[in-house]
């Protein structure tokens, strides 16, 4: 009789936690008139606000790379918001309609803030999420995105940005408009990144005042924190390549960051 007592016992805990776990949330909302569909990404083991991450694709779109860097930070405690910014949760599969989506994107300033904007109010509005509490990640073109927030002055506690282009898309920091952190974690050998655009980069943030951090990776080439990168860069003939010692170096730094600016 004890022994089927603790057998009870154990499958009413077990039963009271099995639904305990990480999820993962389709979300449609707007940015004017343009439908983003985008994901949102949280542990309901708890029912604490917490703070937000916004999370921004390679020029790719959203894939299961940016899907999956969402579901880490849902497990360090986070709520991951995954950004449409294409619209219509587009997605491309050659470098060709890639760099058009991504293109149109950046060649609109004001477009991509908005969008970003879009995501940042959708998180905010999440019942998990603590708003005052919001920060960014962003890949390749995502990271461009991130830094051109941060730029314009977008409410975040910090942004880190991963193998991201370096130029601003449309006004550079100034001081006293910057409100977050910034982190870049960039490939020493990714021949996307001239030298002259970092160097430009850290002079700019410098004259902005701004709280930074750049990080280089020896033998790390563009898209290094991407497992699927390596496949691509062949099917294609590009310089990317997935980087494993590197991409677990970048995402402990990403983790303090986060930790510090929350």
């Amino acid at each position: 009789m004890r022994n089927l007592l603790t057998g009870a016992s154990i499958a009413l805990l077990f039963g009271s936690t099995a639904f305990a776990a990480i999820q993962e949330e389709a979300v449609t909302y707007k940015d004017g008139d343009t439908v983003m569909k985008g994901f949102i990404v949280y542990d309901d083991a708890s029912t604490a606000r917490r703070p937000g991450v916004i999370v921004v694709h390679e020029w790719w779109g959203i894939t299961k790379h940016v899907r999956d860097e969402a579901h880490k930070f849902a497990g360090q405690g986070y709520t991951a918001f995954v950004a449409d910014m294409y619209g219509d949760g587009k997605t491309a599969d050659n470098p060709k309609d890639a760099g058009a989506l991504s293109g149109a994107v950046r060649k609109d300033p004001a477009a991509m803030l908005s969008r970003f904007s879009a995501a940042k109010d959708a998180l905010s509005k999440h019942a998990t999420v603590e708003a005052s509490k919001i920060g960014a990640s962003g890949y390749c073109f995502g990271g461009s995105v991130v830094l051109d927030a941060a730029r314009a002055g977008v409410d975040l506690k910090g942004v880190a940005a991963f193998h991201a282009g370096l130029g601003a898309a449309a006004t550079p920091a100034a001081a006293g408009k910057v409100k977050a952190k910034i982190l870049v974690l960039n490939g020493e050998a990714d021949p996307f990144i001239k030298p002259e655009s970092i160097d430009a980069f850290k002079k700019e943030m410098t004259a902005a005042s701004v709280d930074y951090r750049y990080i280089s990776y020896p033998g790390a080439v563009h898209a290094f924190t991407n497992p699927e990168a390596t496949e691509k860069g062949k099917q294609f003939n590009l310089p990317l390549a997935y980087h494993p010692e590197a991409d677990k170096q970048a995402k402990a730094e990403a983790t303090k960051f986060f930790g510090s600016v929350f």
